[in-house]
């Protein structure tokens, strides 16, 4: 067997990460982030108000935590009443000052008929926000043959309207007052395809879409964007994920850490304060930067990984 040729078989056995590691030193890709002691002495939140949708639980909940031990306010929306209050008693004992408040909102935020009144409300009582977190999405990966069309829907309806909606409403509050900042979640799949998530990116891909179009045309009105890029996440949704998702993904996926929604939400924080439009979460930004010079590269590590996984299950 020749050099070259064991060369290319240690390279194949490799997984995606292991992969990309061996070409591209972690650490030159890796920002330097403010340390979380710093944030809370300066506490860059003071006097801030934040809506945070799809945030009763989380990488939403984990973000409005993070706020208010950091000097704001926040509002969480989401639909679970129970679920709410008992996220509102969790951020409340993070107060670092009286002035602050934790409220809810109880609402499906793909209702714009009942979402804008509350909205509407809100701004009343407290006055424009600052900021716009959209955190809402849903995520139920499975063979595309075995997806009927009202699952695709659902997935527009909840990941693209579900964050859409609130921005149309606060959109005229931002832009009168010449002030926001709106960040929306999308995903590593909102750049990359995925086996089982057929029915998911096409709606994490317009999100980017979306954020892309309305940064350049609110630039005028000072409205400041950015788009989340999470890995997979310790949260609720994954475990919903994990009972229909192909075998493969969980082959693929096996050997890689799953962030806690306290890693991501600190993440998020640090990018939205450096007011960076992309915010690629840990792992993600090897594979995002990689992409963008190297797609083809991507793909081909990709491919690589399903057909081992599919060997493995016995398909190939």
């Amino acid at each position: 067997m020749s050099h070259n040729y064991k060369t290319k078989e240690r390279w194949l056995n490799l997984n995606s990460t292991e992969l990309i590691f061996q070409l591209f030193h972690l650490k030159f890709l890796e920002d330097d982030f403010m340390v979380k002691e710093k944030l809370v002495k300066k506490q860059p939140f003071a006097g801030k108000i934040a809506i945070l949708t799809g945030a009763s639980k989380g990488i939403g909940k984990a973000t409005a935590k993070e706020i208010v031990q950091l000097g704001g306010s926040v509002c969480i929306v989401a639909r679970t009443v129970e679920t709410l209050q008992k996220a509102v008693k969790e951020i409340e004992t993070l107060k670092v000052k009286n002035e602050q408040f934790v409220e809810m909102i109880s609402c499906d935020t793909t209702n714009m008929k009942q979402l804008k009144p509350l909205l509407t409300e809100f701004v009343e009582k407290h006055g424009v926000p600052d900021y716009l977190f959209n955190f809402v999405g849903i995520g139920r990966p499975q063979y595309v043959e075995k997806i009927p069309l009202e699952n695709f829907k659902e997935h527009i309806e909840f990941n693209y309207y579900g964050q859409l909606i609130p921005i149309l409403i606060m959109l005229p509050y931002f832009m009168k007052a010449k002030k926001g900042y709106i960040t929306n979640i999308s995903s590593a799949l909102g750049f990359i395809g995925f086996i089982g998530y057929a029915n998911y990116a096409p709606a994490k891909f317009a999100i980017v879409g979306l954020t892309e179009s309305l940064r350049h045309e609110l630039k005028p009105y000072n409205i400041n964007f950015s788009i989340v890029y999470p890995p997979d996440t310790d949260t609720d949704t994954l475990i919903e994920e994990n009972k229909t998702k192909p075998k493969e993904c969980a082959i693929i996926s096996e050997r890689g850490r799953l962030l806690s929604p306290e890693e991501v939400a600190e993440v998020i924080i640090e990018g939205v304060l450096k007011n960076k439009f992309e915010i690629p979460v840990k792992k993600v930004k090897l594979y995002w930067r990689v992409f963008r010079h190297f797609p083809k590269l991507i793909r081909w590590i990709g491919d690589n990984d399903l057909k081992k996984a599919r060997k493995k299950l016995g398909k190939e």
